[in-house]
């Protein structure tokens, strides 16, 4: 048998660095059930207060990746024409939707319309550089 006269237990004291897919996975989880971060955050090392900064980021479209890879987004389906009192909001409420065009709001406020006949790839460039601003 062999003793062990001294332990050294060395902390490189260095903070864990989490992947976006990890991050992204755990703010998912989180959103499993109801009550569920603080368990969430038991369960993969973390403190429930980091963990409501990473869903707060989620939310706000930030939690993304910054190398403006593809990222989806839920979409709003509207009816065809706005309510009456919708029309006050701005002029353009009142404009007939016009078949074949699709009206894209970013996180940001920037709107893009388009022909439904767009080019993607020109489109997706145009999306990415105003993602930017």
């Amino acid at each position: 048998m062999l003793k062990v006269a001294r332990l050294d237990v060395i902390s490189s004291g260095a903070r864990r660095r989490w992947t976006l897919d990890e991050k992204q996975r755990i703010v998912a989880e989180s959103y499993a059930a109801p009550r569920q971060v603080s368990a969430t955050a038991r369960r993969n090392g973390l403190s429930a207060s980091q963990l409501f900064t990473w869903r707060r980021l989620a939310r706000d479209g930030r939690l993304a990746e910054a190398d403006g890879g593809t990222t989806f987004a839920p979409i709003v389906i509207s009816p065809e024409q706005p309510e009456a009192a919708d029309r006050s909001l701005s002029p353009r409420a009142c404009a007939p939707a016009v078949a074949g065009r699709i009206e894209i709001v970013l996180m940001r406020g920037h709107r893009v319309i388009v022909d439904n006949d767009v080019d993607a790839a020109v489109l997706a460039r145009v999306v990415a550089v105003l993602e930017r601003r």
